[in-house]
Order: structure tokens, then C-alpha cells, then sequence
């Protein structure tokens, strides 16, 4: 399997999932980087099939047409997504990209369409859990108790060795694993639901 994780502009990371045997590829949140992201894929001989959205917000979809124009790719997102996708999701689902089988998990509370990708490993998981961080509750959608549920009840239930590859560069490094993060990252210290959502801010 073909990985690479892609930061252009901003601190938001783009990723390539592909098969090199069929040739047949995925980039998961488009962000701002279509142009770098189309030179990677033609240097590699890839055709697009899927661009997955972790989520809807535009910093992670803002290449999305881009790319559909220059490929002809399906856009991938969580049924409660407010962008039309051309395939919609759900919790549990998998696509297949070649022989390379991408698992949907669905963990809502920065938005309540959002996911994580698990592929051979490793875990790319968009603005819900980040690099000693976790995704900011306080937007339109956010909810702190549907975090906690995706964070102790989902993630958490992973295997310590699962790789965790974040939506933005906001850690001390590009990527991490959910054993790292369940001793490292201060968000995810024990607590009952209540005290997490006082110690994320939310009434």
C-alpha cells in the first residue's frame, strides 16, 4: 500500500491512500493542496477514485472540485454531511480502493458528520483527535459528549500500535499511535463523561 501524508499550505494535512498493484487511488481531506496532491498522484501513475471528507468544514474540502474535474472522483462523507457527497457513509462502512480496504468510523462532536478512516494500521483521524490534542467543541455542531463517546468509547478501543495520522499539524510531531496517545495526550486522561465536557468548556 502507497501512504503519504501531504502538508502544503497552512498547517492542514492532506493524505494518499493507494494500491499500487491496480493503480487505483484516495486522497482523505483535500484542504487546500489539489495542485500538489494532482503532481503526486500523475508522478505515481494513480487514478483517483475517492476523495473522503473527515468532515465538512472548508479548510478539509477546499480541493474537493478540483480534483473531481481533473479525475472524475467520488467524494466520500458521512451521511449527515451538508455538502452533498457523491457517496455517503456510515459507521462501520468500508470502500475498497484496489485491494485496499478503508474502514469508516464515525466520531462526532466537532461536527456531527465527522469520521475516521482506519486502513492497514493506521488511523487517520481528521479533527477528532489530534497530536496531544482533540477537536474544539465550540463551533456550530460541536458537542463535548458526543466527543467523549468517539474518543474513550471508539478510538480508545483501538489497539495501542493503530498509527494516528491528524487532520492539522498542531502536535510535536506529524503523527502519533493510540498508545502514545493514551499516556501522552492530556485530553484523554480518565474522567466521566461530565467532567470531560466541563473540562472542554461546554454548558
Amino acid at each position: 500500500m502507497f501512504f503519504r501524508q501531504v502538508k502544503y499550505r497552512g498547517d492542514n494535512f492532506s493524505y494518499v491512500i493507494a494500491d499500487e498493484a491496480s493503480g487505483e487511488a484516495a486522497v482523505v481531506d483535500s484542504s487546500y493542496n489539489a495542485d500538489v496532491l494532482i503532481r503526486l498522484l500523475n508522478a505515481c501513475g494513480f487514478k483517483l477514485k475517492y476523495v473522503f471528507n473527515t468532515h465538512g468544514h472548508s479548510d478539509h474540502t477546499g480541493g474537493d472540485e478540483a480534483l473531481r474535474s481533473a479525475y472524475g472522483a467520488k467524494t466520500v462523507a458521512h451521511r449527515l454531511s451538508k455538502n452533498a457527497p457523491d457517496v455517503s457513509v456510515g459507521d462501520g462502512d468500508i470502500l475498497l480502493v484496489g485491494a485496499v480496504s478503508i474502514r469508516v468510523i464515525h466520531t462526532p462532536g466537532h461536527t456531527p458528520d465527522g469520521v475516521c478512516l482506519l486502513v492497514d494500521g493506521k488511523l487517520l483521524t481528521g479533527d477528532t483527535l489530534f497530536v496531544g490534542e482533540c477537536g474544539r467543541t465550540d463551533l456550530p455542531g460541536g458537542d463535548a459528549r458526543r466527543l467523549y463517546d468517539s474518543l474513550f468509547n471508539k478510538l480508545l478501543k483501538l489497539d495501542d500500535a493503530v498509527e494516528v495520522y491528524p487532520g492539522h499539524d498542531y502536535g510535536l510531531k506529524a503523527f502519533s499511535s493510540i498508545g502514545e496517545e493514551r499516556r501522552s495526550n492530556y485530553v484523554l486522561q480518565p474522567r466521566s463523561i461530565d467532567e470531560f465536557v466541563e473540562f472542554m468548556g461546554q454548558p
